[in-house]
């Protein structure tokens, strides 16, 4: 009989689509390729369209998976930081941001980076940077052309050695805290969606929600940890490889056709809930008081059992 409950319990649509995940993220870590040169790859976080000359310069752009920021975290990480750095000067120098962003850039640019075991500016230039603090430790020499050329091959090795190592370290730790998961083309899986709603409901924001919208059919498998997913034409906006973490695996069952919620899902995978009528109204007594409840039909929830008493 437990067998056949968990069975039942498994199947259950309702449950597939708004039970929490309490298991180990999904997709072990795999980390980019280091590139054999500098300039070789560029990272970068767009905030506005791309530029049209993106063609004509014979620039390759390679999307990451929708709605996944760890697929790049070499940019969020570099944004965070400069985004703390503007903040505090800011606070502390007043003004407007775009001021102290020259100083914020040099600032970072000669800060040691662990991962590389030294300053940006160095990694670079295959020198120190000359500032105020340190001017005479870089010294007056000058290199020429042949031995300048040299000491950055030389640079260039030895940072690659140092990526490689702390990318080894980072896999061993993150992958602790991971398991794997696969899946095949032309299985089903829901897609996790994060639900935004304008109303509080008794103090119990996003409650009622459901925490994925499905089910989608597999289209083709990219790399290893991407999925290509058969998406509504009310999604076709929506970049359609996912990473497996935001994907959940629809257990088929004979007795109830799947059917796609009509929800309004916007770009970034968020929803906003509105109240459509009112049902019912009734008056309750709490702590003796008496407050007026009212029934209300929600957007995106058709079913009339799925209406909630608002106070």
């Amino acid at each position: 009989m437990k067998h056949d409950i968990a069975q039942f319990v498994a199947q259950c649509l309702v449950c597939q689509q708004v039970k929490a995940e309490h298991q180990r993220p999904a997709g072990s870590l795999q980390p980019l390729a280091i590139p054999e040169w500098k300039w070789e790859h560029i990272t970068m976080d767009f905030v506005i369209g791309l530029p049209r000359t993106l063609g004509t310069l014979g620039t390759k752009l390679s999307f990451s998976t929708a709605f996944h920021p760890q697929t790049d975290g070499q940019s969020e990480r570099v944004i965070q930081v400069l985004e703390d750095l503007l903040r505090a000067c800011i606070l502390d120098l007043q003004g407007n941001w775009d001021d102290h962003l020259p100083l914020v850039e040099f600032a970072y640019n000669n800060s040691f980076q662990a991962s590389i075991g030294m300053l940006p500016f160095e990694a670079l230039y295959g020198r120190k940077c000359r500032s105020p603090i340190c001017w005479n430790d870089v010294g007056e020499r000058k290199l020429l052309g042949p031995e300048l050329v040299q000491l950055i091959v030389e640079k260039v090795a030895l940072i690659k050695e140092r990526l490689k190592a702390a990318q080894s370290r980072h896999k061993s730790y993150a992958n602790h805290r991971r398991r794997d998961l696969e899946f095949e083309v032309g299985d089903h899986v829901f897609l996790k969606v994060s639900p935004m709603k304008s109303v509080m409901r008794f103090g119990r924001k996003e409650k009622l929600s459901p925490r994925f919208v499905g089910s989608f059919e597999i289209l083709e498998r990219v790399g290893t940890l991407a999925y290509k997913v058969a998406l509504p034409p009310s999604l076709s906006k929506i970049h359609n490889v996912f990473h497996v973490s935001t994907l959940r695996k629809y257990i088929y069952n004979p007795s109830h056709v799947v059917e796609l919620e009509p929800i309004q899902i916007s770009e970034d995978l968020t929803y906003e809930e509105v109240p459509v009528q009112i049902v019912d109204v009734m008056d309750k007594v709490l702590r003796h008081v008496v407050v007026k409840l009212v029934k209300v039909q929600w957007s995106n929830h058709s079913i009339p059992r799925e209406a909630t008493w608002e106070g």
